[in-house]
């Protein structure tokens, strides 16, 4: 079905903080729109009510026609307690609903109820529209296409997370809806998930809303970009692809800074005329008062009507400011002013691995031989599930080889995002969260370090639970710079940040000097981060390239 999505004038805040407000947008079959904007802009708001799971706080979404299908899929993973791949596949698609509707419309119509064949024909209708009738066989291979080892009636609790994200790639790749709104849908998929979902993406009919942190793949599949400004508190619309965007924002960002320039420069022209006309005008009237006799009438006349003339033409000037059209000074834009704090040097040698062997279940990694230097900075890449994880575990000392050996070197202090990040999921607000991992720390200190990472009062006080991703990893990131670290280890850092902070990010790693382990997909990361060592994981190998 060719259907339209319209939403006009939604507005959306958190509390009494404006996320955006007057946004129009129209999806149309073929479009893939990127929604871009910083952490905390209201993306994932705006995609909830687009897909009709939260209320618009002003405006109206429709769709034409009224019965098309959108389907949402969130960026955090839901893996629900007791859920079977197989029912984890049929709720994501939307065929879960649409056959439980279609349950309740049968037996309406068996009970002979006013209305039930309608109902059960619109049932029927829609359970067919998502791919109800061939789910199972689709899914047995998809799921089998993917590589997923796993059967579809394991719980989804029990698969890592990359079998996680490649069953959230096979209910996307079997989903059959007229609109696509995804989340961060790049977020753990390894180089062949990305490649497949470029290719699904680009081959829709439907129209997509797509929120991700990955460059090259909006690069490669949006045709518009929708960007949420939450500092100038503005929603633009930019035509053409991702690239053309960043460079119609670079120019419209100039632009804006050499119109305010003007104005500024204009106004302050014209108010310091209107300050040396007052002036010379009040130095007449002195000297009206001080020199003039009594009895000099024409001297008198002839002071006062400059005096007035100096009056007149400060009130012209004063009029010439006042017609001036306003522009405002464009808000410079957070940046991250990160700087790794790193801890004392370690010793020479890092970590080492001799002829370690790991086995988990079915899997085994190794053996394996390395070791890793002072200030080495190395990139390890691999398909998930190749043995990353286990690779980067064995190297901390977290899990002890089932053969071999395994040495962490003396000194090395160890800072990891992923690990920080989990921190910050409880009630506590931020603030007295993050300040019990740093108990150096004031707490004007504490919120002064957020700030510097973009977390200011709307977010250092609110439940740490309620931050969105990125914003936990931001915290996650400061908490690293309070600490100190010499072994900095980075896990898809660039899941779930925004693109500004992603690109700070990188040009704060620049200036980092100690000794880094970079686990990333994004390939604009893998070029623009300087590393002088990389690993290639590949079924349970570790290859030195």
């Amino acid at each position: 079905m060719s259907a339209t999505l319209v939403a006009k004038d939604l507005a959306a805040g958190h509390g009494d903080r404006v996320l955006f407000s007057g946004l129009d947008l129209v999806v149309a079959p073929g479009d893939v729109i990127g929604l871009v904007g910083a952490n905390g802009a209201g993306k994932s708001t705006l995609l909830r009510t687009l897909a009709g799971l939260i209320p618009a706080e002003r405006g109206t979404v429709r769709t034409t026609p009224p019965t098309a299908t959108i389907g949402h899929l969130p960026q955090e993973p839901d893996r629900r307690p007791g859920e079977t791949v197989r029912a984890f596949l049929a709720r994501r698609t939307g065929v879960a609903d649409a056959q439980a509707a279609l349950d309740a419309a049968t037996a309406a119509l068996s009970a002979g109820e006013n209305g039930a064949d309608d109902a059960y024909a619109e049932a029927l209708d829609r359970w067919l529209a998502l791919g109800g009738a061939d789910l199972d066989e689709r899914s047995d291979a998809v799921v089998a296409e993917l590589g997923l080892k796993v059967g579809l009636d394991e719980p989804m609790t029990a698969l890592s997370g990359g079998q996680a994200a490649r069953a959230g790639m096979a209910s996307l790749l079997l989903s059959r809806y007229d609109v696509f709104l995804l989340d961060e849908p790049t977020n753990d998929l390894d180089l062949d998930g990305l490649e497949r979902l470029e290719n699904f993406v680009g081959g829709l009919r439907a129209g997509a809303v797509v929120v991700s942190h990955d460059r090259e793949f909006l690069a490669r599949t949006v045709n518009r970009v929708v960007e949420l400004d939450l500092a100038q508190q503005q929603v633009r619309a930019y035509g053409g692809g991702y690239m053309a965007y960043l460079e119609e924002r670079e120019v419209a960002r100039r632009h804006a800074r050499e119109r305010y320039e003007e104005y500024a420069e204009t106004r302050s022209a014209l108010e310091e005329r209107a300050r040396t006309q007052r002036a010379w005008m009040e130095k007449g009237v002195k000297n009206a008062r001080r020199k003039a006799p009594d009895n000099d009438k024409t001297g008198r006349k002839f002071r006062a009507e400059s005096t007035e003339k100096q009056a007149a033409k400060a009130r012209q000037t004063d009029r010439l400011i006042e017609r001036l059209e306003v522009v405002e000074e464009p808000r410079k834009e957070w940046e991250l002013r990160m700087e790794i704090a790193a801890a004392p040097r370690a010793g020479a040698v890092v970590a080492t691995l001799r002829g370690a062997t790991l086995r988990r279940g079915d899997f085994t990694l190794g053996p394996v031989d390395l070791q890793i230097d002072w200030a080495d900075r190395v990139a390890i890449t691999g398909a998930n599930g190749a043995g990353k994880s286990t690779l980067l575990a064995a190297l901390l000392g977290r899990i002890p080889p089932d053969e071999g050996s395994a040495t962490l070197g003396a000194g090395v202090v160890v800072g990891e995002v992923d690990q920080a990040r989990k921190l910050f999921y409880g009630e506590r607000s931020l603030v007295d969260a993050f300040g019990a991992e740093v108990g150096d720390l004031t707490p004007a200190d504490v919120r002064t370090l957020l700030a510097k990472f973009g977390l200011r009062a709307a977010h250092v006080l609110r439940p740490a639970a309620t931050l969105s991703p990125g914003e936990r990893t931001r915290a996650a990131l400061a908490l690293l710079q309070a600490r100190g670290v010499n072994l900095l280890v980075l896990d898809e850092p660039t899941n779930h940040l925004d693109l500004p902070a992603i690109e700070q990010l990188e040009s704060a790693l620049a200036g980092y000097p100690g000794t880094l382990l970079l686990v990333t997909h994004d390939r604009r990361m893998l070029e623009a981060v300087h590393t002088t060592r990389r690993f290639e994981v590949a079924e349970g190998q570790v290859t030195e390239c």
